[in-house]
């Protein structure tokens, strides 16, 4: 198999077909073996009916149907598990992304390179306040991390077989593949697109789902906000140490004092937060790692037309939870 394209869906019944038909075109163009994975996280309306149709008329679709909703990235990781392809594209089904640049990717990644990504030039059909937080969290990203995560771009990509297999010894449960990606190494480069409004349909990508997929990426791949929490905890313990001296000095020195009220709510209001937001940030890191500890499966299949013959083991089966099969 040359090129294995994945394609995480949820609540995508009105793209499902025009994708099918742009990727058709495109991949007829490049005359390699391909295959098409659906991966269905839980969707209530008609989208795994419409890709078993089209599986039934085409047997490069193939589909994995999930056993509830376990979120956009695992999606992603059930397909590059199961991926056959020599090098693999991740797309979402929504027509943001453009199917027309997989050729060009493909392309690029035959000029030596490991890991081609897409970077947005522009972004049509969507909010001020969503443009801002996506620039805003990329670049805060980008300069807290030790890697180097490319700003203004999504999962949108053509990656080798190298890489996949890199990605299958990854085990950690909050997943977070474009910063994953970007530690793996390896020769990347880019190419600029204009992304375009939906085709259909209502975005499943909610604000808490950004916010959740943020922290995974903040947490997975920086220590400063435990770091900030420590440098937080000095702050505080020396202005606490100065109001105290001076405390002390117009108790016993100037012996020009009242009793305040408020001076001492606003005190132990600001060491409050303060901690309450250290503590905040030590929980978020613990519970990744409660998570991690546990071992449980990433995702459970409720349904396949993969091959369990065909799926290729991975790179490290002991440390990659791995699916879990219908019986």
């Amino acid at each position: 198999m040359d090129l294995s394209i994945i394609i995480p869906i949820y609540n995508e019944e009105d793209n499902i077909q025009m994708l099918y038909n742009r990727l058709s075109g495109v991949l007829a163009l490049l005359e390699r073996s391909y295959e098409l994975i659906f991966v269905n996280d839980g969707s209530r309306d008609q989208s795994l009916r419409l890709v078993k149709d089209l599986s039934e008329r085409d047997a490069r679709v193939r589909f994995i149907d999930f056993s509830r909703n376990f979120g956009h990235q695992i999606a992603v990781t059930a397909g590059l598990d199961l991926a056959q392809g020599e090098a693999v594209v991740i797309i979402d089904a929504d027509l943001q992304d453009p199917p027309e640049l997989i050729p060009q990717l493909y392309q690029k990644l035959h000029e030596g390179y490991e890991v081609v990504y897409a970077r947005r030039r522009s972004r049509q059909g969507e909010s001020i306040a969503k443009k801002f937080t996506a620039k805003l969290f990329y670049r805060i990203l980008a300069s807290i991390t030790s890697i180097s995560i490319p700003v203004d771009t999504g999962d949108f990509r053509i990656i080798s077989r190298k890489v996949v297999d890199a990605l299958k010894q990854m085990p950690e449960q909050n997943k977070f593949i474009r910063g994953q990606i970007s530690w793996i190494g390896y020769r990347q480069t880019y190419l600029e697109y204009d992304r375009a409004e939906r085709a259909g349909g209502a975005t499943g990508y909610t604000y808490s789902k950004m916010i959740r997929l943020a922290l995974d990426g903040i947490t997975g791949f920086s220590n400063a906000p435990l770091k900030f929490a420590t440098i937080s905890g000095f702050v505080v313990s020396g202005i606490a140490f100065i109001v105290m001296l001076y405390t002390l000095y117009e108790r016993f020195v100037a012996h020009d004092y009242q009793p305040g009220w408020a001076s001492l709510m606003v005190s132990i209001l600001f060491l409050g937060g303060v901690q309450l937001i250290a503590v905040g940030i030590i929980g978020e890191y613990l519970s990744r790692l409660s998570a991690n500890v546990r071992q449980r499966p990433l995702y459970i299949i409720s349904d396949t037309n993969i091959p369990a013959t065909s799926i290729a083991p991975a790179a490290n089966p002991a440390t990659h939870p791995g699916p879990v099969f219908p019986s």
